[in-house]
C-alpha cells in the first residue's frame, strides 16, 4: 500500500495558498512548510513500560519563509483557519515587522542572501509500506515486546534488565510557493533491543538495532536482534582493554558508517563553510583519501529512514558525490547557504520540526563499496583488530580531527582472529590520515538509521549512514 498524504493538509492547501498571496503583496519571495506527522514509541523492559504517541519527528505546524531587500525572515505557527487566511497573514506580518525593527535596533552582522529562485515544481509523493502506525494494534504490539523482553532474561546468562523498544512515524509534509506545490508522504521505523548483564561487579549492555523506510511490520525482525545483542553483551563481558597505539583496522559497515558520519558529515556541512568554520572547504578538488574511498551523501543514496522526496526548504532530493577516488568533489548545502556561496543547493536543508531553522544536514552518507572479501581483508593483517559496534563519535571540522568510541574490537593476529575481545575501543586521527591509509573495501555495504544526529549540541534530526568494510591504519586507546 502506499503511505496516504495527510488528509487535513490537503483540506488547508486553498487557504495557504490564500495565505502566500497575502503575504506576497509585501515580500517578493513567500514559502510555507506544513507538516502533520504522527506516530508512536514504545518501551518495554522488566523494570518499566513506555508508550507514547510522540517520536523525535511527530510534529503538526507550519513556517513562513521570506525574503526582500536581501534579507530572510521566517515565523512558525500551528494555528490556522483556512477559512481565514487574513487572520494569520496579519499575525505573521506583525511578527516578521518585529522581526525587521530588532534587527534596525541591535548592530549584530546581517548576512545578505540573493533572491531565492521559486522555479514551478509539482510533486506528490507516496511512499509504499506494508503497515501505517496510526493503525497498529498496540496492544498486541506491546504484548510482542514485553515477550521478547522475558524471553532475553531467561536466555541471557548474567541478566540485569533487557529493554525493547519500538517506534514508528508517518511523515506528511506540505510545501507550497508562487510557483511550487509539493507533497509528500513515507513512514520509517526503528526498534532496539539492549541486553544489560553484570558479572564480578562489571556491568555490560549488548545493543543491536533494526531501522527503515518501512511500516510497524519491520519489528518482526527483533527477535534476531534479540539473539545478537544477547551474544554481543556476553562478549562485552569477557573483553579486554585495548593497549593504546597504531594499528592494523578493520571497520564493520557501522563502525565504517560511524566514520562516514563524522569524518565526512559535519565537516562538508556548507553552512560551516559560510561561517568559515569547517577545514573542508580549503579541500574542494584536492586528494583527501586513498584512491579506494569514493563517498555519497543524499537522500536518494538508500531507502532509509532519512529518504525522502524534497528537503524542508522544496529543494528535491539528491545523491551529491562528496569523494571520489580520494578527491574531494563537492560538500552538501541548504538552500541560503548556497545563495549566499554561488553554488547549487543539494535537498539538505532539514529542521528539527516547523519552530526550527532550515541547518544544512546529512541524510545518507555512505562509503561505496569495493571488491575484497571480508576474508580476505582478515587474512592481510599481520596485527590488528576488527572493529564493530558503534557507541559515539565527535568531530571538529574547523581542524579535521575525529574521534570514535566504537563498542569492541576483534584481535587478529598473522591473518586470523584469536578470539580476544578489547572493549570499549576509542580511535583518534586527523581524517585526511585515516582515508589515506585505506587499502582494502569489501563488496558488501549496509546502511544503518537508528538514532538521531545533532548540530553541535541540538538540532536533532534523523540520519543514516553506513558502507562497506574498510581496512585502514589508525590510533586506538
Amino acid at each position: 500500500m502506499k503511505a496516504p498524504f495527510s488528509p487535513y493538509l490537503d483540506r488547508i492547501v486553498p487557504g495557504l495558498k490564500q495565505l502566500l498571496i497575502l503575504l506576497g503583496r509585501e515580500y517578493p519571495y513567500v514559502s510555507v512548510l506544513s507538516t502533520d506527522s504522527a506516530g508512536f514509541a514504545v518501551r518495554i523492559s522488566q523494570r518499566s513500560k513506555s508508550v507514547s504517541e510522540k517520536t523525535m519527528t511527530t510534529e503538526r505546524g507550519s513556517v513562513v519563509r521570506v525574503w526582500k531587500d536581501g534579507r530572510v525572515s521566517e515565523v512558525s505557527f500551528n494555528r490556522f483557519d483556512p477559512d481565514r487566511p487574513e487572520e494569520t497573514a496579519q499575525a505573521l506580518l506583525s511578527s516578521l515587522r518585529a522581526q525587521r525593527d530588532m534587527l534596525c535596533a541591535v548592530s549584530c552582522p546581517v548576512y545578505t542572501t540573493p533572491p531565492i529562485p521559486d522555479e514551478a515544481c509539482q510533486v506528490r509523493f507516496e511512499a509504499d509500506t506494508e503497515l501505517l502506525p496510526e493503525n497498529t494494534d498496540m496492544e498486541k504490539l506491546i504484548g510482542s515486546l514485553t515477550e521478547i523482553s522475558d524471553s532475553g532474561m531467561k536466555k541471557g546468562s548474567h541478566m540485569i534488565d533487557l529493554s525493547v523498544s519500538a517506534q514508528s512515524t508517518h511523515i506528511s509534509k506540505l510545501f507550497l510557493t508562487a510557483n511550487r506545490d509539493m507533497r509528500q508522504s513515507y513512514v520509517y521505523s526503528e526498534g532496539s533491543v539492549s541486553a544489560i548483564c553484570s558479572e564480578n561487579g562489571r556491568m555490560e549492555v549488548g545493543h543491536e538495532g533494526l531501522s527503515g523506510r518501512r511500516g510497524p511490520e519491520i519489528f518482526s525482525g527483533l527477535t534476531d536482534c534479540l539473539d545478537k545483542a544477547l551474544s554481543t553483551a556476553d562478549e562485552l563481558l569477557r573483553g579486554e582493554r585495548v593497549v593504546p597505539g597504531e594499528y592494523d583496522i578493520i571497520t564493520t559497515p557501522e563502525v565504517t558508517g560511524l566514520i562516514a558520519h563524522e569524518a565526512f558529515g559535519h565537516g562538508v556541512e556548507m553552512d560551516m563553510f559560510v561561517k568559515n568554520r569547517a577545514l573542508g572547504s580549503e579541500y574542494i578538488g584536492r586528494r583527501i583519501a586513498s584512491p579506494l574511498v569514493t563517498m555519497h551523501e543524499g537522500a536518494l543514496c538508500a531507502e532509509s529512514v532519512t529518504a525522502y522526496a524534497f528537503d524542508d526548504e522544496g529543494t528535491l532530493a539528491g545523491d551529491v558525490t562528496e569523494i571520489e577516488h580520494g578527491i574531494l568533489r563537492s560538500g552538501i548545502c541548504d538552500t541560503l547557504s548556497a545563495l549566499r556561496l554561488g553554488c547549487a543547493p543539494t535537498g539538505n536543508g532539514k529542521r528539527e520540526n516547523y519552530e526550527h531553522k532550515a541547518y544544512t544536514r546529512m541524510t545518507n552518507t555512505l562509503f561505496d563499496s569495493g571488491d575484497s572479501t571480508l576474508e580476505e581483508m582478515i587474512a592481510s593483517v599481520r596485527y590488528g583488530y576488527l572493529l564493530s559496534g558503534m557507541q559515539s563519535g565527535m568531530e571538529d571540522p574547523k581542524h579535521w580531527g575525529i574521534q570514535c568510541i566504537i563498542d569492541r574490537g576483534y584481535e587478529i593476529r598473522d591473518g586470523k582472529l584469536t578470539g580476544k575481545i578489547v572493549t570499549p575501543v576509542i580511535m583518534t586521527g586527523y581524517v585526511p590520515d585515516l582515508l589515506g591509509s585505506v587499502t582494502m573495501v569489501s563488496r558488501d555495504r549496509e546502511v544503518f538509521g537508528n538514532g538521531g544526529c545533532g548540530k553541535g549540541h541540538k538540532e536533532w534530526v534523523k540520519v543514516a549512514d553506513g558502507g562497506p568494510c574498510l581496512k585502514a591504519r589508525a590510533r586506538l586507546g
